[in-house]
């Protein structure tokens, strides 16, 4: 079992990675954890230091909500079941989207986003993907060899060419940490994505499952440590001698508003904006 720094360090170096991920990660690290402490003031600090590793993500925070008002081992594990499940049901309703011979623009690596193309692929669509490297920590080339992984023709391009290949595509597919009423939070660079999609009047689906419904009056966008941006190997430090006196800034994620959204696809169905808007009041 892997201590609470342990825990917290492998969340902060997204080793661990995606909003429902680390929810998973963080229970099954809780459940354990409780099963030997409780669920008295050991567990309180360990949630609250696991959430506090990366804030923007809500799906922890949501589940930890769930957990406070019933805490019992056997909440976990309902609620881990509910997490393994909406993929399933995220990738039936997505696949639905899926037409034969299709072009698709994915961004960052997204876990529901990506059964809804292996939902696709086992149906026997075919169709093809665009997936951008998504700089800094290239997430994109994970998600490049999970389709490859699975015969779905994949073209890696860099993040300032969504444009100049978005008129190629039918639709845009992305993930999601959040889901608020100004907007859905996913990776730095969505919304540049969600704007070329607007000008080339393609539609923009976003995938998300209802934990991620974020209804939290204090929300911060996580920065990251600039190393993730500009980093040399020690024998080119010289090299990073003109950046003395320059400030790097690294916000990991950013909003994109809600008129550039086609839809988000859930495990209850692909709702229209107005329609999570409703449920986000």
């Amino acid at each position: 079992m892997d201590t609470l720094e342990e825990a917290v360090e492998n969340i902060k170096s997204v080793k661990v990675q995606g909003a429902k991920e680390i929810a998973i990660y963080s229970l099954k690290f809780l459940r354990k954890f409780c099963k030997k402490n409780g669920f008295k003031l050991k567990f309180e600090v360990a949630a609250k230091v696991l959430e506090e590793a990366r804030p923007t993500a809500v799906v922890l925070h949501n589940c930890l909500e769930i957990l406070k008002k019933n805490r019992k081992l056997s909440t976990i594990d309902s609620l881990l079941k509910r997490l393994n499940a909406v993929t399933k049901n995220i990738g039936a309703n997505g696949s639905k989207l899926i037409k034969d011979n299709c072009k698709i623009m994915m961004y960052c690596h997204s876990s529901e986003a990506l059964s809804i193309m292996k939902v696709a692929r086992k149906r026997g669509k075919k169709f093809s993907i665009i997936t951008t490297i998504t700089e800094p920590l290239e997430q994109g080339i994970k998600t490049s060899k999970e389709l490859a992984q699975m015969k779905i023709p994949v073209t890696l391009i860099e993040d300032s060419a969504t444009g100049y290949f978005m008129k190629n595509v039918d639709l845009a597919m992305i993930g999601t940490d959040a889901i608020r009423k100004e907007g859905i939070v996913n990776k730095i660079g969505t919304s540049l994505l969600a704007s070329a999609a607007k000008q080339n009047k393609k539609p923009l689906y976003v995938v998300g499952n209802m934990l991620k419904l974020d209804k939290r009056k204090k929300f911060e966008i996580e920065e990251r440590s600039g190393v993730e941006i500009f980093h040399l190997p020690k024998m080119l430090l010289p090299m990073a001698s003109g950046l003395k006196g320059i400030k790097i800034r690294n916000p990991a994620f950013d909003t994109t508003p809600w008129k550039f959204i086609t839809a988000v696809i859930t495990e209850k169905g692909i709702l229209k904006p107005k329609q999570v808007l409703r449920l986000l009041k």
